[in-house]
């Protein structure tokens, strides 16, 4: 990753050297700030957040220099260590701060500081920082999910556009969307992999319609994409015409990492607690033990979490293991809810928020969204066969 030509043009100078500090001095500075200025109402939100609703926040962020704490000061992140890193995403956690539209944040911007060019980097990266610019992302297609290979949405290149036509699904807040990064297939006679390429944007481009999904719980967080003869620049080509697919696995493994912190199982444990407490279960010898096993897998999870955290932070690459990460994850998540939904007893099928005890929970809400985070990002039978072939070295 080299720095920038031109560093004035990214972010907000910080305000100190974050990594002078000891580690009890920046927690404790961290801690206090997001306790006194992150609303209570927008705290542990049972489903995710729209931007209308807290873009507040992450102006707020923007403004103070603290939205990209991963990113190295040239670029106009906070340049955290890997320690201070993980104290900072340990007091977001703590605090209960809604995930935003973070695309840009954690996928695109260190995309475009390893795969970008000087020109992409400053086109780009200050619209991320500033929240000018909010990023979807275009990966996953009917007919192309777990095995994105066969993705079929084609870029054809006239002149000096690329026209793209096909269809993505699942496209995480794409209505709140301003830009998508996309792949999609240049070279229809080359291999699967070969014949990708990796495309920026503007969902406000002509030929490109948003339409919202409604799930399960009545929420509307996933979209499909649909692209008509959609036009953008070549510039906006990202590492070379038909090197999708390397810059995709770079990406997947920034997705699978924030996909693998153990921010929802936290979550969990707080509501599988607050419901054991009500129905006056926590002293039950059988469900001490299985809480604690659960605390365990957490804590291990969390370990594990930051030294991936701190590989990425040094700017080096994830290899193929960080799929372990989220198998971790999104796996622990659902045992969790499943206890959750179990505790409550006859409580467990209600929809909305419930009285049980002296609070109101929504029981459903973690149910909910630990369906999918064993699919979305690479199912979990796909990350085993990757652990299995890429790292144990197995016979296929």
């Amino acid at each position: 990753m080299s720095p920038p030509t031109d560093t004035a043009r990214y972010g907000v100078p910080q305000e100190r050297d974050w990594n002078a500090l000891d580690d009890e001095t920046f927690r404790a500075l961290v801690r206090e700030d997001f306790e006194t200025h992150y609303p209570l109402a927008w705290r542990f939100p049972p489903r995710r957040l729209r931007w209308h609703e807290n873009r507040d926040w992450y102006l707020r962020m923007a403004a103070k220099g603290w939205l990209a704490p991963a990113w190295p000061v040239a670029f106009g992140g906070m340049g955290l260590s890997p320690a201070k890193l993980l104290i900072f995403f340990e007091e977001q956690e703590r605090c209960g701060i809604a995930r935003f539209q973070d695309h840009g944040v954690q996928m695109v911007g260190p995309v475009l500081m390893r795969y970008g060019t000087p020109e992409q980097q400053r086109r780009y990266l200050p619209g991320i920082l500033s929240c000018e610019t909010i990023w979807c992302q275009g990966y996953s297609e009917p007919n192309a999910g777990s095995d994105l290979a066969s993705l079929s949405t084609r870029a054809e290149l006239d002149g000096d556009e690329f026209v793209i036509t096909g269809q993505k699904i699942w496209t995480t807040l794409a209505h709140d969307a301003t830009h998508m990064f996309a792949l999609v297939r240049t070279d229809p006679a080359a291999k699967k992999q070969e014949g990708i390429s990796f495309l920026l944007l503007d969902i406000r481009t002509p030929g490109v319609r948003v339409r919202p999904i409604r799930d399960i719980a009545g929420t509307e967080e996933f979209c499909e994409v649909f692209l008509d003869g959609a036009r953008t620049h070549r510039d906006n080509l990202v590492g070379g015409l038909n090197a999708g697919w390397t810059v995709a696995k770079s990406l997947l493994g920034f997705e699978r990492i924030f996909l693998g912190s153990p921010k929802m199982p936290e979550y969990g444990l707080l509501v599988l607690e607050s419901v054991a407490r009500a129905r006056g279960v926590l002293d039950d010898p059988v469900f001490r033990e299985r809480l604690l096993t659960l605390r365990m897998d957490v804590a291990h999870l969390a370990d594990i979490y930051g030294s991936y955290a701190a590989t990425v932070a040094r700017g080096e690459p994830l290899g193929p293991d960080v799929s372990l990460l989220k198998i971790w994850a999104s796996e622990t998540f659902q045992r969790i809810a499943d206890l959750i939904v179990e505790t409550a007893g006859p409580l467990g099928g209600l929809t909305g928020d419930v009285r049980i005890g002296e609070d109101s929970v929504n029981l459903l809400a973690p149910f909910y969204k630990a369906r999918v985070p064993t699919i979305y990002g690479g199912s979990s039978e796909i990350q085993r066969n990757i652990l299995a072939r890429q790292v144990l070295q197995l016979p296929g």
